[in-house]
């Protein structure tokens, strides 16, 4: 068992996932046909004449990405209806037959290339308009548009999937060849990330609602996975049992008890992904989010070993909403306010502790009694490592010193950010409160660890 657990400490990343992970914050743009319908999910009879953006500006949304701090937009390219926001040579229903004959693929592309942000796109497998959908001919004519955005609009950084699979207009499903759709996006664009709720790179949190697992592993069973190749054998217990219903739904997808029994584990992150408002579309009726609801997501996403993907839908004229710009700003400023300003510190790995369980020491530069946050990473270059860890504080008056963990937690991974006062929280909620005290040192012990630890950073804000 512990030559098994070396083996899954160094399971690691290839070099484009570890640059996805530093991207931690990007925008998902939704718009198209449903925008004006008023619906989410279109079923492909929509007329193209509906889609009319009379005011479209791309530069408008990459603005508006950059000032909330986020790297990269991925755009529906095509959703369900099949409707296609280029003018592909497959198919008559795309903009090229509407009142806004502009290449939107093209507009947002040029505007992230302007803006200095990355550029992917959204592919839906589901096709409702497509004829030949539920047929061999299908996958061909999927290839056929997914060449076309793959070799015409510059380098790629994400080709999103999903896994909807319903019927379409002939009432039959389709068997997606999603190894030939990969093989596609390796040949022109190998620098390319793939999201797909089973791999190879990035796979789905298992919730639409911004919700993370309480412990997000990287490395995860080759079962849940199945099209990244596993980097270790089988695990002690492979041969007792079955992973047969793992799902990305599961909580306890990287814990202990299941990757024991795996047939082997791959390194296959996590995204959260979700909308600023109720929507993936825009509605007039709905508002975003609360602050503090985006914020707590933020936290447990680019703050739980996982990365943020939220929505931001145009409205009809073909610009975001103001209501959602007014509240990227202020989730911004908050960010920046709670976690922009490191406080100086020396940290210091103590002597004599074993590999797996090394204690840090966080020294202040003075006592402070305002710490609000430590950021841990892991250098998941070497691979995932730590299983579980517990922070504890000194202060300056020995008679009132803090005698319990203040914080506890399980992985860490890229980035842990580990919160002590909630800026939404009533004041007694926070470590030490109660007492005029102040914090002079903090102590990060791992408590467990599947080999030896090898952190990247510490950092208290």
């Amino acid at each position: 068992m512990i030559d098994f657990l070396k083996e899954a400490a160094h399971v690691k990343p290839s070099s484009k996932q570890l640059d996805w992970f530093d991207t931690e914050f990007y925008a998902f743009i939704h718009f198209g046909p449903n925008t004006f319908t008023g619906r989410e999910r279109g079923d492909g009879t929509e007329d193209e004449a509906i889609f009319s953006p009379v005011k479209l500006n791309c530069d408008q949304w990459v603005e508006t990405i950059k000032a909330a701090g986020m790297k990269g937009m991925v755009l529906t390219a095509k959703h369900h209806d099949g409707f296609c926001l280029w003018p592909s040579k497959y198919t008559e229903h795309s903009v090229k037959n509407s009142p806004c004959p502009v290449d939107v693929v093209k507009e947002a592309a040029d505007a992230c290339r302007r803006g200095g942000i990355k550029f992917g796109f959204y592919l839906s497998p589901w096709d409702r308009n497509c004829s030949c959908y539920g047929t061999p001919e299908y996958n061909d004519y999927f290839c056929n548009q997914l060449t076309e955005l793959l070799t015409q609009y510059g380098e790629i950084f994400y080709v999103w999937f999903d896994n909807a699979c319903w019927e379409g207009k002939n009432g039959k499903k389709q068997d997606y060849d999603f190894p030939r759709y990969f093989e596609l996006i390796h040949r022109y664009q190998p620098g390319a990330v793939i999201f797909n709720d089973f791999g190879p790179d990035v796979r789905w949190c298992g919730n639409e609602a911004g919700t993370a697992r309480y412990a997000e592993w990287s490395v995860v069973p080759s079962e849940l996975c199945h099209y990244a190749p596993a980097q270790t054998g089988s695990g002690p217990l492979a041969k007792e049992g079955s992973l047969s219903y793992l799902y990305n739904t599961e909580n306890e997808l990287g814990s202990m008890p299941n990757i024991l029994y795996s047939k082997g584990l791959t390194f296959v992150p996590s995204e959260i992904d979700m909308s600023i408002r109720p929507g993936w579309f825009w509605h007039p009726d709905e508002e975003p989010h609360s602050l503090e609801r985006l914020f707590h997501t933020y936290l447990k996403s680019c703050g739980a070993n996982a990365c943020l993907n939220l929505n931001l839908p145009p409205d009809r004229d073909g610009l975001l909403d103001e209501r959602d710009i007014k509240r990227l700003r202020e989730l911004r400023a908050l960010i920046d306010r709670e976690l922009g300003n490191e406080l100086p510190a020396t940290i210091e790995k103590e002597s004599g502790r074993g590999p797996t369980q090394p204690v840090y020491t966080i020294t202040l530069d003075s006592p402070r009694d305002d710490i609000k946050y430590i950021v841990l990473k892991e250098d998941i270059s070497k691979g995932q490592r730590v299983e579980s860890f517990r922070i504890t504080a000194e202060t300056d008056d020995e008679a009132r010193s803090l005698n319990y963990p203040i914080y506890q937690g399980t992985c860490i991974g890229h980035k842990k950010i580990c919160m002590f006062k909630d800026p939404f929280a009533k004041p007694e909620g926070s470590p030490g409160s109660g007492s005029d005290a102040k914090i002079k040192k903090l102590k990060v012990h791992i408590t467990a660890a599947r080999d030896e630890v090898i952190m990247k950073s510490i950092s208290v804000f």
